[in-house]
Formats: C-alpha cells, structure tokens, sequence
C-alpha cells in the first residue's frame, strides 16, 4: 500500500469512527470537502499542512497518518532457528520470537529429551513462566513440590526462585515456554 493510500484509509477510518460527514469533516479541518474526497480514495497526494490541518481537526497526532495498519506477520518454522543445548544435549532451546520492539514477552521452543533433568536458576522479580507441553509429559519441580504435565496441560509460574524441569519418559517431550518479564 502506497503513502497516499495509507493516508486515505486512516482518514475514512477516522471519519467513519467520528460518524462524520464530509462535509462535518471538512468544517472540522478546514480542508475543502473534494480535497478530502480525493484523499481518501487515495488520489491526491496532500501536503503537509493538509495532513496537519486534518489531525489538529481529528485531534491526533499527525504521525497517524503516517502508520500503515496492516499486520506484521512473521513466520517461524522451528526448524530453521539455531538450537542451544544443555544437559549434555537433552535440553534444547529455540527462541521462537525474542523480546524485540518493547513487548516484555519471549516465546521458545522447549524439547526436553528422555532423562533430561534440567535446573534453572531463579529469574528476575516480575518474571512469569508459561509451559504448555505440546508432546510428551514434563515435571516441573518447585520448592520441594512437582507439578506433571501431559500434552495440553499447561501451568504458569513466578520464575524469581529455582526451578526443575524434568522429562522421565522414554519419549522427547515439546514444550512452548513464554517468558513475561513483568514488573517488580
């Protein structure tokens, strides 16, 4: 989508969650009713003082214009994200999405091998662990307590002290792990 077009579309937005007419629009930003016409469609290219003439009428930022609303989407396919391995090479760890653009999550891909007894050590306050085991079974040990998981369970749990996880089966179990580092 072109810059025009994106402007368009964020106008007709507005007007549309405004319920204003055009013409409405047109006295609230002193742009003439054609102008805005044009615009949204996408087929005149304003200027800067249009654009800001219309936000100062909408009340918003004038960068509103400027942002395009489509989704950003990105795919992973876990098999092409590098591996850490630990525990001798039971524990392997994919980071799926890293905590990137402010957002106070991460997203891994967990798979605990047969015999894989792994302990981690405490987090940071704030931070919240989620396991959703996607095959096999999981243990989960904390404080002196353990918690078994079978696919489609899943628990969550203040990461700021020591904790185990734990595959005692003789298959690989999978897990998503989401990592929220909330606040203190």
């Amino acid at each position: 989508m072109n810059l025009n077009q994106v402007i368009g579309k964020k106008l007709k937005q507005l007007r549309k969650e405004r319920k204003w007419s055009l013409e409405e629009t047109a006295t609230m930003t002193e742009v003439s009713k054609p102008m805005l016409s044009q615009i949204e469609r996408g087929e005149s290219n304003p200027t800067v003082s249009t654009l800001w003439k219309i936000a100062n009428g909408f009340g918003v930022p004038f960068t509103t214009f400027l942002e395009n609303d489509e989704p950003v989407i990105k795919i992973v396919d876990r098999d092409d994200v590098d591996s850490l391995k630990e525990n001798n090479g039971k524990y392997i760890v994919r980071t799926l999405y890293p905590m990137e653009g402010g957002k106070p999550l991460e997203i891994y891909s967990v798979e605990l091998k047969p015999g894989c007894h792994y302990v981690s050590s405490p987090h940071p306050g704030g931070v919240e662990e989620y396991l959703i085991v996607e095959e096999g079974s999981l243990n989960v040990i904390m404080n002196e307590n353990t918690y078994t998981l079978c696919k489609g369970q899943s628990i969550r749990f203040s990461g700021d002290y020591e904790h185990i996880y734990e595959n005692t089966s003789d298959s690989t179990c999978f897990v998503t792990m989401i990592m929220y580092y909330g606040k203190k």
